[in-house]
C-alpha cells in the first residue's frame, strides 16, 4: 500500500484468526465452521500430522469447496507446514524426509488456495568435526535442500502460496531465532520473490526483542524490514508468553495474560508494515464453551485494532 491508496478497514488492514481444526468433516465441515463460531476472519491448517512424516493426499473435491468457500467469504487460508522438518540437521535422513514433507504442504497449500505456507527456520543439530558449532553447514545445506523447492514452485504459475519463515524461540541451536538474521536466511535463499516471513509474537519476545517495551514492536518490526525487506511481512502468529523475554521458551499464553500484555498487540496493528497481515492464534483454548477456543482472543484483538484504527484516525 502506498500514499495514494485509501485506507484498509480494520478487518481488511489486519483479518484475525486462528488455526483450525479438520480432523471429522474436513477443511470445510470442521475447519470454517469453526473460524465462523470464534468470529475468525483468517484460518491456519495443517495439510499432515504436523508430528509426522507422512504426506497423505487430498481430496479434490473438498480443496475446491474449501477454496470457493474462503473466496465467498474473504478468508485469507495459510498452512503450517509439519514441526520435524528442519534442514539444518546432521541426518541425512531427516533432511529427505524434510523435502518431502515440505514440498508436500507447499503444493497441498496451492491446492487448496492458501496465500503462505510457514515452516520453522530450524537448527544446527549436530557438532562439527572440529567440536564446534555447524551453523555455515547447515546454512548451506538450507540453501541445497529449499532452493530447488521454490525453484519447483516457480514452475506451478503465478497463483503460488509464498514460503513464510518462522523464526524459533531461540532453543537449541536454532539457525534463525533474532529477527536481524532472516537476512542471513534469506540470502541464502537468494531473495527469491515468494520468500517471506511469519512473526510469532511469543517466539520474537522469547529470542529477547522486549515487545512489552516502550517502542518494543516499532524496534522489532523496523528490524524485520531492516533484515529481510520491506514487503515480506505476511503473516503473524498472535501469542502472549508465558515466560519473560530471552528466556528462549516456547510457550504460548492468551492474549494480555503473559509477560508481554495485550497493549503491544495494539501497537502491532498501528505499525505500518503490517498493513494487510493477518493475525493467526496460536493460543491455549481457554472458552467455557465447548467449540468456541479462541473466540475471547479474537474479541480481545478486534478491540486493540479498533483501538489502533481510532488512534490512526
Amino acid at each position: 500500500m502506498n500514499d495514494a491508496d485509501p485506507p484498509l478497514s480494520p478487518a481488511r488492514r489486519n483479518p484475525i484468526g486462528a488455526h483450525v481444526p479438520v480432523a471429522g468433516r474436513g477443511l470445510v465441515g470442521t475447519g470454517l465452521a469453526y473460524a465462523e463460531r470464534i468470529g475468525g476472519e483468517a484460518v491456519q491448517v495443517f495439510t499432515a500430522n504436523p508430528r509426522g512424516w507422512a504426506t497423505p493426499p487430498g481430496d479434490p473435491a473438498q480443496d475446491a469447496a474449501f477454496r470457493a468457500a474462503c473466496a465467498e467469504r474473504a478468508i485469507p487460508a495459510y498452512v503450517h507446514a509439519p514441526y520435524l522438518i528442519n534442514f539444518g540437521s546432521d541426518n541425512a535422513e531427516t533432511r529427505r524426509r524434510s523435502t518431502d514433507s515440505l514440498r508436500h504442504s507447499l503444493l497441498r497449500g496451492h491446492a487448496i488456495g492458501a496465500l503462505g505456507v510457514v515452516v520453522h527456520t530450524g537448527s544446527a543439530v549436530g557438532t562439527a568435526p572440529d567440536g564446534g558449532s555447524r551453523y555455515a553447514e547447515a546454512m548451506a545445506q538450507v540453501r541445497a535442500d529449499v532452493r530447488p523447492l521454490l525453484e519447483e514452485l516457480d514452475r506451478l504459475g503465478d497463483d503460488v502460496p509464498w514460503l513464510l519463515l518462522e523464526p524459533t524461540a531461540g532453543q537449541g541451536r536454532s539457525l534463525c531465532s533474532r529477527l536481524e538474521q532472516l537476512a542471513e536466511y534469506a540470502e541464502a535463499l537468494d531473495h527469491h520473490p515468494r520468500v517471506g516471513v511469519c512473526l510469532d509474537t511469543c517466539h520474537a519476545f522469547a529470542a529477547g526483542h522486549d515487545l512489552a517495551a516502550p517502542g518494543g514492536v516499532a524496534e522489532a518490526l523496523d528490524l524485520l524490514e531492516t533484515a529481510i525487506g520491506p514487503g515480506r511481512l505476511r503473516l503473524i502468529h498472535a501469542n502472549d508468553s508465558k515466560d519473560v523475554v530471552g528466556a528462549r521458551k516456547d510457550r504460548h499464553a492468551n492474549i494480555g495474560d503473559g509477560h508481554i500484555g495485550a497493549d503491544p498487540f495494539r501497537d502491532l496493528f498501528a505499525h505500518p508494515a503490517t498493513a494487510g497481515v493477518p493475525l493467526i492464534l496460536e493460543t491455549p483454548d481457554r472458552s467455557a464453551a465447548p467449540g468456541f477456543g479462541h473466540c475471547s482472543d479474537v474479541t480481545r484483538l478486534k478491540q486493540l485494532r479498533a483501538e489502533a484504527a481510532a488512534r490512526r484516525g
